[in-house]
């Protein structure tokens, strides 16, 4: 059996395959029943002449008229071009004997230009002031976007926010009465239920594929820990269908198309996009607030019953597996409850280990990713109703949900702004004087959270949060992880140019 590899659509990746629906002259036939014969086919068409892209249902010998949908979507679908400049990079080179012996042991540093890199995607208008959902992936890094629509009108896009445990985006570009496509609702999608996908595989604009809804609430890993609960399809989505729109048939979108699994990394069957049930959420944050409000439920756990889930895995020491736990707990799926998390929003409620999550506000829970696109509709600070298994007798809990501060007040976007300072880099001249490998030196201060930590210009951090520092970057990206938890401190540890050792706390918190 071949091994499957998922693919996120992204950036960057350039293939040559063809195309065929720009037209809107494919025909399709769905034969669900063998009672649905070829004339029944031809006298759909001659009772329909003006169907062009079109399924069939046998059951109910009726055509399914996906042409208005297509055309709909085709212009709300746009083309997305992210760029990133090239960028110069000090690298430290191994020592050779050279610099063994008479050098500094090492090695030497040499400066390193990375090529330009240029990635293609697609994004979906969802307003007609020019507000586009997309993919993060698609535009994560880019130091310009260009955004163009279906009638060949280019413009500059602008990031609002990201939220990459979703994967989504939010751009904006600037004008008015920009096409648009109603939001659906994605959790009233029945599986063989009939689904086009829009957008702009392998830099191929305006292209449209029909399939069916081949299964909801799937999770593959591919988020590193993040929010997955994906609707899997069989339309072809391929590289550069990323933040393309998912539609059914009736022109609403219900989906962002984002994943692949593929055994080639082109299309081979199967795709996944991200419902609108968790996006509309995801996306109201983002233009409110600048950064995404994310409650959490404060358990570990795993699905039982889930597809992807071997049961036979062990989960403890004494090799108890989760088809043995599931026996134990009389249940066959849901959301095993293995850890509550330290003031966490369980912590606060009758959530104990062992009880197996089965609903959340009237919504069957089958498994961890229909938990997560249940929890991801919420706020910090909402109340919902949790039906859970304990002792084999079902039980509701209300439960006060919590952000990852484990608090219900709303999130500011902080960005490097709120630390009141500037730094660079650490010179190589002032490396070799103080014998230090990397560093980041403040180069002023000014009013913020630096000055009131009894930070002064010329300290040079060598490391935030035990993390080294060799670039900005990596100050920003331990200073955006710092914000979101529960202490809200950055520990700065480093040296002045005297010599001498400094230690400071940063408190990042914002009223």
């Amino acid at each position: 059996m071949k091994q499957t590899t998922k693919n996120i659509l992204g950036v960057g990746a350039i293939v040559l395959l063809s195309s065929g629906v720009a037209g809107l002259t494919t025909y399709k036939l769905l034969q669900s029943n063998k009672a649905a014969t070829e004339t029944s086919f031809n006298e759909m068409f001659k009772q329909n002449p003006n169907v062009k892209l079109a399924a069939f249902d046998a059951v109910n010998a009726q055509p399914i008229d996906l042409t208005q949908a297509a055309e709909n979507s085709l212009h709300a679908v746009v083309h997305i071009r992210s760029t990133q400049e090239a960028k110069t990079r000090t690298v430290q080179q191994a020592p050779d004997i050279f610099d063994f012996f008479f050098g500094d042991g090492r090695g030497q540093q040499r400066q390193v230009q990375s090529q330009p890199r240029v990635g293609f995607g697609s994004g979906v208008i969802i307003s007609k002031d020019g507000y586009i959902v997309t993919n993060n992936h698609v535009i994560d890094g880019a130091d310009e976007i260009s955004v163009k629509l279906n009638d060949n009108r280019e413009f500059k896009g602008r990031v609002i926010g990201t939220d990459p445990s979703t994967d989504l985006a939010l751009v904006k570009i600037e004008g008015d009465d920009f096409p648009t496509i109603p939001v659906g609702d994605s959790e009233a999608l029945k599986v063989g239920e009939w689904v086009l996908a829009v957008g702009n595989p392998f830099n191929l604009n305006s292209t449209v594929t029909a399939g069916i809804v081949s299964a909801k609430a799937r999770s593959l890993g591919v988020y590193n820990g993040g929010i997955e609960s994906f609707i899997q399809t069989d339309a072809a989505i391929n590289q550069g269908n990323s933040g393309g729109a998912l539609v059914n048939a009736k022109g609403e979108l219900v989906g962002i198309n984002s994943v692949l699994s593929s055994p080639t990394g082109a299309y081979a069957g199967y795709g996944f996009a991200i419902p609108t049930s968790i996006m509309t959420k995801i996306i109201a944050d983002l233009k409110q607030y600048g950064t995404v409000q994310r409650a959490l439920l404060g358990i570990r756990g795993g699905s039982i019953g889930s597809s992807l889930m071997d049961d036979r895995q062990q989960i403890d020491k004494s090799g108890t597996t989760l088809a043995d736990k599931a026996k134990e707990l009389g249940v066959v799926d849901g959301v095993w409850v293995s850890e509550i998390v330290e003031n966490g929003s369980a912590a606060g409620a009758d959530i104990k280990v062992d009880d197996v999550i089965i609903g959340l506000d009237n919504k069957k829970v089958s498994n961890m990713a229909d938990l997560q696109e249940a929890i991801a509709k919420h706020r910090p600070g909402d109340k919902v109703k949790v039906k859970l298994m304990r002792n084999k007798k079902e039980k509701t809990v209300e439960v006060t949900l919590k952000n990852e501060q484990g608090t219900t007040k709303i999130v500011k976007d902080a960005g490097m702004e709120i630390l009141g300072a500037a730094f660079k880099e650490l010179p190589d001249d002032v490396k070799k004087q103080l014998n230090l490998g990397y560093g980041l030196q403040v180069t002023g201060v000014s009013a913020g959270k630096m000055s009131d930590a009894g930070v002064r210009k010329g300290f040079i951090i060598l490391k935030a949060n035990d993390q080294p520092m060799r670039k900005v970057s990596d100050l920003e990206e331990v200073m955006k992880a710092a914000v979101k938890s529960p202490n809200q401190v950055l520990f700065l540890t480093g040296v002045f140019p005297s010599g001498k050792r400094g230690y400071f706390a940063v408190d990042l918190t914002q009223e």
